[in-house]
């Protein structure tokens, strides 16, 4: 396998696996998502051209950025929704104890990219990912605004990509690359170094397949003296901080993980469903109704109750001839239209469903699961991305828009407490944890 093919796998393994499930005219444009623990720019411009259909149904998300025409949003009726044009206040004025702004460069001029918080005022950042030469990991303090160097990721030779999954905890931090050596079989190799610095070390190497077909690891977590982790395919595992060999979780071999220590399967429209927590044994089932898509947290589930209706179409003759019951030049078809009949977030047990407004993300996580993206249309028919707190009904804009070429960055925040994206020349980190 050539390091083009890998990148590109790990493009696809992971946008099919966050990418929002968006029904028809649900989101703007979107171009490359900033992930934290996924650093796949250099993967994503290596790709000459990805398009991926979010759920199938309607937005289109392309890779490098190009954009989609966005739809009006249909409801249970077939009619086009109106648009929503009530911009809330900026997210400093609504929850300004979140809102943290630091320079969007070092010092030195470096692009850096947001990992995660190691603590309520420290940033785990890192540099080297866009230009691919070498990384480095700091910390930056969200008080003075000041980077330290952590660590530089140690280079190595033959066919590697560049480090992925950082996770931190325990005062460890740790990732993972993907290596193909001269005569030895694809690896992910997990390294670690401590939090206040000093020289990474290995700590195993991640046997891979047909990475093409089977993806790489995701789901990096440390726990305790212990470090575990997923492969994409389903299957979880776990090793020694100090090193070892990765050993299955019992009960886990299908599963993903969700939240140390909870993992879980992905079975249809129903994420996250039922999961498991590896610790104690104890399960939990997801309420799920029939006609519902659902992706669930550790306590909550948001999504959608839909139906699908059959229509007729007509498209072109196949120029080989050999479409049958055509016409000289078309040939009749059939496709399934997909209507929202309501959009929800709710306990796992079914209780305490609320609504959520026609145009959160779909599909994505929600920070805290609770703190939702939304897209709504502004003055001039302006997309206007904005936060919404499925707990109180706040909202707040986050100050993002299209550019140039109408494409708008979404930030994904994950299920934790970290949201970062820039905006000219700062970077926004939002501490969804201080909103009470």
């Amino acid at each position: 396998m050539t390091e083009l093919e890998d990148k590109l796998s790990r493009v696809l393994s992971g946008a099919a696996h966050r990418a929002p499930q968006a029904p028809a005219g649900l989101i703007a444009t979107v171009k490359t998502r900033h992930r934290r623990r996924l650093a796949r720019t250099t993967a994503i411009r290596a790709v000459a051209a990805v398009v991926l259909v979010a759920g199938g149904v309607g937005a289109a998300v392309n890779a490098l950025g190009a954009s989609a025409e966005p739809r009006p949003a249909v409801n249970a009726t077939g009619k086009p929704e109106p648009s929503a044009d009530k911009i809330p206040p900026p997210i400093e004025k609504v929850w300004p104890q979140a809102v943290h702004k630091i320079p969007a460069k070092l010092p030195d001029g470096r692009t850096y990219y947001p990992q995660l918080l190691l603590d309520d005022r420290t940033l785990l950042v890192m540099t080297g990912v866009s230009d691919g030469k070498r990384q480095f990991l700091w910390s930056f303090d969200l008080g003075t605004g000041r980077p330290r160097q952590i660590a530089e990721i140690p280079p190595t030779k033959g066919s590697a990509i560049f480090a992925d999954g950082v996770a931190a905890g325990g005062g460890n931090i740790v990732w993972w690359a993907s290596y193909k050596e001269a005569g030895s079989p694809r690896v992910a190799r997990i390294w670690t170094v401590p939090a206040t610095g000093g020289r990474p070390r290995p700590v195993t190497d991640v046997p891979l397949g047909n990475v093409m077909k089977q993806g790489h690891i995701n789901g990096l977590t440390v726990t305790g003296s212990d470090v575990a982790f997923a492969y994409e395919k389903g299957g979880v595992y776990r090793v020694p901080l100090s090193g070892g060999s990765p050993q299955p979780v019992k009960g886990a071999e299908r599963h993903h993980i969700l939240q140390w220590p909870w993992v879980g399967v992905h079975r249809g429209k129903a994420i996250f469903r039922g999961l498991l927590n590896v610790e104690t044994g104890e399960r939990r089932d997801a309420v799920v109704k029939a006609g519902e898509e659902v992706r669930c947290g550790v306590g909550r589930c948001a999504g959608v109750a839909v139906r699908y209706k059959t229509v007729k179409v007509e498209r072109p003759r196949d120029r080989s001839g050999k479409e049958i019951k055509c016409g000289t030049r078309r040939c009749p078809d059939t496709v399934q239209n997909q209507i929202i009949l309501r959009r929800f977030v709710r306990d796992r047990d079914g209780s305490h469903e609320r609504e959520l407004p026609r145009t959160f993300q779909q599909g994505d996580d929600a920070g805290l699961e609770r703190f939702f993206k939304v897209t709504l249309t502004g003055p001039g028919n302006q997309y206007v991305l904005t936060l919404y707190d499925a707990d109180t009904g706040r909202s707040a804009d986050l100050g993002i828009r299209p550019d140039a070429k109408g494409g708008m960055a979404i930030p994904d925040g994950g299920l934790d407490r970290l949201m970062t994206y820039p905006i000219k020349n700062e970077m926004y980190v939002l501490d969804l944890a201080a909103i009470k």
